[in-house]
């Protein structure tokens, strides 16, 4: 879909455009010169007038309709803060109008509201920390954003449940949790872009790598150690890191208790087993030799046709064998992974999916929703990737809603992700008690989370003014064993900067 946008219109409001009009259709191109106009396009003229109130009017006109659909919104403003913070409200109040009128013409409403962000519980949390009530932060939401009850309710059930099991989450900034990524996989899977190359072959790599990676633990650790610096959690993940052979993870885990302060003491260390292929019993005996029980065994579907097609190579059996082989092995804290919309799949699908997950009652299930990276296969190729639409996509939802509540298991983090189908999200579901601390962590920025290994990337989050920092390791295992050494000093000197402020004379 081309629309084209005239009026009051600044370069920065191209890519809010941009996300929300994606939202609707399936491919859109904003335009803001009206030259070499295709015949079919929408035609939306805004104008915005902006000072202590931010005043916003929209109206969209399309060939197919005579109908013209109109929306007004004005916001309050501080014309004195900084320009960056103001034209963030003219941004809101521009975006706010140009849902209403998309929602006008398609009928479709977005129950997201306006929000094209990965976290939308970050902002329930800020309102709460404000010290207002629950109701008026719920009435603000659906004011400022457009967002439903029914995702507000969502919104809510995971952000007590949050506090309920890190009671002291807003009190964390003085402790840092630790990100680990093994950038290995078996095969890489069509939806994929993390850090993830096939091992084969690549035994000589993969220890270059590793070598990097003991360096890193050993150099961050010891500045832990000299800082009186606790470690919350510590997370393993890719990549799959049970690609490593059970000699590696042996060292690996041994390097982690040398390197690291108080590792006992740790409130939980999760590692992704996540492709059933990887996981042996050897590997198995090597996590529980140091104590780690919390994995991932992740079918993603349990249709063999589905796995094929998306590229993973273990079949639905092994997934199941694999897991009964962890329980049996001591591993009582498991997680496994669904994904509503995978190629060729639908509810009748998904639901055989729920069914077979019941006969095995994971401690944890995350209920993902495809999404088209772009810079994966699967978007690369669209046509080969038949999935289900926005309809199927939400009953898909309400299904796993209506599952995990018949199962007792609770909402506990969200997050959604850019070009999602259906515009839904990603909602981890756990029994209570079995929620992993790092998943809120990570998803709600209230500590720093320091990224180690290939493509693992650190979000240095400043104790006293909560200022976020990202700082990314290269994604390449080549490129990251040439320069492991540079990467660890300069996430030493952001450390530095960050834990070691000097105190006023």
């Amino acid at each position: 879909m081309n629309i084209l946008v005239t009026g009051t219109v600044d370069e920065r409001l191209h890519r809010p455009l941009q996300l929300i009009a994606n939202l609707f259709f399936e491919e859109t191109d904003i335009l803001l010169e009206e030259e070499n106009l295709p015949d079919e396009i929408l035609k939306v003229k805004l104008d915005i007038q902006a000072n202590s109130v931010i005043k916003v009017k929209m109206a969209l006109s399309a060939p197919d309709s005579a109908k013209i659909y109109q929306s007004s919104v004005e916001k309050a403003a501080d014309p004195t803060q900084t320009e960056k913070e103001y034209f963030k409200q003219v941004k809101k109040a521009v975006s706010h109008a140009f849902l209403e009128v998309l929602q006008q013409y398609t009928g479709i409403r977005q129950q997201w509201g306006f929000l094209t962000g990965i976290r939308p519980t970050k902002l329930l949390h800020k309102k709460l920390r404000s010290g207002i009530s629950k109701e008026e932060a719920h009435e603000q939401l659906k004011k400022e954003y457009l967002i439903t009850d029914e995702k507000i309710q969502l919104m809510e059930k995971i952000v007590d449940r949050q506090l309920t099991i890190v009671p002291d989450l807003y009190h964390l900034q003085n402790e840092v949790s630790i990100y680990i990524g093994i950038p290995f996989c078996p095969t890489k899977c069509a939806y994929c872009t993390f850090p993830a190359f096939a091992i084969q072959g690549k035994q000589g790599r993969v220890a270059s790598f590793l070598g990097g990676l003991h360096y890193e633990m050993e150099k961050i650790g010891q500045f832990l150690k000299d800082n009186g610096i606790k470690i919350t959690t510590i997370y393993y993940g890719g990549g799959t890191p049970t690609s490593i052979t059970a000699e590696e993870m042996d060292l690996l885990y041994e390097q982690m208790y040398r390197s690291f302060p108080g590792v006992e003491n740790v409130r939980e260390i999760t590692v992704e087993a996540g492709r059933p292929d990887t996981i042996t019993p050897e590997k198995l005996e090597v996590l529980k030799k140091w104590n780690i029980d919390r994995i991932s065994i992740n079918p993603q579907s349990y249709i063999q046709e589905t796995l094929k097609a998306i590229g993973r190579h273990h079949t639905v059996e092994e997934t199941i064998e694999k897991f009964h082989l962890a329980r049996s092995m001591g591993m009582n804290n498991i997680n496994m992974d669904l994904i509503i919309g995978l190629p060729g799949e639908g509810v009748r699908e998904f639901q055989y999916s729920l069914d077979k997950t019941e006969k095995l009652m994971p401690e944890s299930l995350t209920i993902h929703t495809l999404s088209f990276k772009r810079a994966s296969v699967m978007t690369q190729n669209k046509d080969k990737y038949p999935v289900a639409s926005r309809e199927e996509a939400e009953e898909m939802m309400k299904l796993a809603q209506d599952w995990t509540a018949a199962h007792n298991y609770v909402p506990y983090y969200l997050y959604r992700q850019k070009n999602i189908l259906g515009n839904l999200e990603n909602v981890g579901y756990a029994l209570p008690g079995r929620e992993s601390i790092y998943n809120i962590l990570i998803m709600e920025e209230v500590q720093t989370i320091i990224g180690l290994g290939c493509g693992a990337a650190s979000k240095f989050i400043d104790p006293e003014t909560g200022k976020i920092e990202r700082f990314a390791n290269p994604k390449d295992p080549k490129s990251y064993n040439e320069r492991y050494e540079e990467y660890t000093e300069k996430k030493l000197q952001i450390l530095q900067q960050l834990f070691c402020k000097k105190q006023p004379a």
